[in-house]
């Protein structure tokens, strides 16, 4: 990592960010915004008006619609990466799952806090891989 964008965050000795430090909820919360971002950027087009992007972008990055993205990259994570999304499926949020189930819930709070690890350790590519396999049937 080039530059520290977070300054609120412990950092190690080497520049890295302390993810032990960080409560899984926390990486899930940056991650739902990082994801938002990455869905918003996939499904812009200057002719769309805004109204059907935001519906469009809101059933992308919905619970239910996360939980499925995770069935579709589960094979591709490595060991790490699934820990993250264990650690995070079974943090328990303070808030309750409002128009979707708590499976679908709990399973999109893990992809999140997937979304967030990978975020913060850099590795955009990675990102950018998964994502694409997630919606890689809408495309064509």
């Amino acid at each position: 990592m080039e530059e520290n964008l977070s300054p609120g965050l412990n950092m190690a000795k080497d520049g890295e960010i302390a993810l032990r430090e960080i409560p899984i909820l926390t990486l899930a919360y940056l991650g739902d915004a990082v994801y938002e971002i990455m869905v918003r950027s996939y499904i812009l087009d200057a002719r769309t008006k805004v109204a059907q992007l935001h519906r469009k972008s809101a059933g992308m990055v919905k619970a239910q619609a996360q939980a499925q993205g995770v069935k579709k990259i589960e094979d591709l994570l490595t060991d790490q990466e699934k820990d993250y999304l264990r650690r995070g499926r079974n943090a328990h949020p303070k808030t309750r799952a409002k128009n979707a189930s708590m499976n679908d819930y709990r399973l999109a709070t893990g992809f999140e806090s997937l979304w967030g690890y990978l975020y913060l350790t850099g590795q955009e590519n990675r990102l950018r891989e998964l994502f694409q396999r997630m919606w890689e049937e809408n495309e064509g």
